[in-house]
């Protein structure tokens, strides 16, 4: 009888721990999505895509054509409609207002901020950087007749990508995307962050995004926070610090 009763016992044990396996398993994000930021593509993210791999998560790098805020929502939430959820939405730097926005989805579970701005209801990416002093490497901004913003070859290297190797400043100077001015002043409705739970890297020597900024999101938006000594392009020169953050989100 005794014999039967722990055996009965073991079985129990067993289903339990299958159970709470497989509901851990539903709550881990399946794929990450990287929102790029602007002056940008989704080629940033070269370096983070083969460690979230690496960590068995599936990806989707969105190319955005920074048109409008509304326009890369849109793309953004096509990218989270084709992926396998749960999904971690991840933004740099102005994709922060992008998933700042799109990232009400039901399937987006987690948001990685990463040296991006994240604001709040009612506000653009105009009132969240006003209130702070103006960087430098906005003297290296050109703006076109028909309002799209680069950033002069001398600002990719000097603020922008500072810190990587001039090869690496040069790939990025050729492969940024121009920017339309309409989407610093578009605000943002509910922001996801409210809702759900957030992470930030923050940058402690980034040039464009004053690390001041980010530090004060962090309080705002309740988030955890990893401090990387990097400028703008954490992704790039951090990426391990980053992919890390990533997949304590997807957990």
């Amino acid at each position: 009888m005794y014999r039967n009763l722990g055996l009965i016992f073991c079985v129990l044990m067993a289903f339990a721990s299958t159970s709470s396996s497989a509901i851990a398993s539903d709550h881990q994000a399946k794929t990450v999505v990287l929102v790029h930021g602007a002056f940008a593509d989704g080629s940033s993210w070269q370096k983070v895509i083969p460690l979230l791999h690496d960590a068995g998560l599936k990806v989707i790098a969105v190319q955005n054509p920074l048109e409008s805020l509304e326009s890369d929502v849109a793309f953004t939430t096509r990218a989270i409609r084709d992926a396998e959820g749960p999904v971690v939405l991840v933004g740099h730097s102005w994709g922060g207002v992008v998933i700042t926005e799109a990232g009400g989805d039901p399937k987006v579970k987690s948001l990685v901020y990463v040296a991006a701005y994240a604001p709040d209801a009612g506000q653009s990416l105009v009132d969240v950087a006003s209130k702070y002093p103006d960087q430098e490497s906005r003297t290296t901004y050109v703006k076109d007749e028909d309002g799209y913003l680069k950033i002069s070859h001398d600002g990719i290297s000097r603020y922008f990508a500072a810190g990587l190797s001039p090869d690496e400043q040069r790939l990025v100077a050729v492969v940024q995307g121009r920017f339309h001015v309409r989407g610093t002043t578009t605000p943002v409705g509910h922001p996801a962050w409210r809702d759900k739970p957030s992470f930030m890297v923050v940058a402690t020597e980034d040039q464009i995004i004053a690390p001041q900024l980010q530090r004060d999101q962090v309080k705002t938006t309740n988030a955890e926070m990893v401090e990387v000594s990097s400028g703008h392009v954490a992704m790039l020169s951090h990426p391990k610090e980053v992919a890390e953050l990533i997949v304590k989100a997807a957990q």
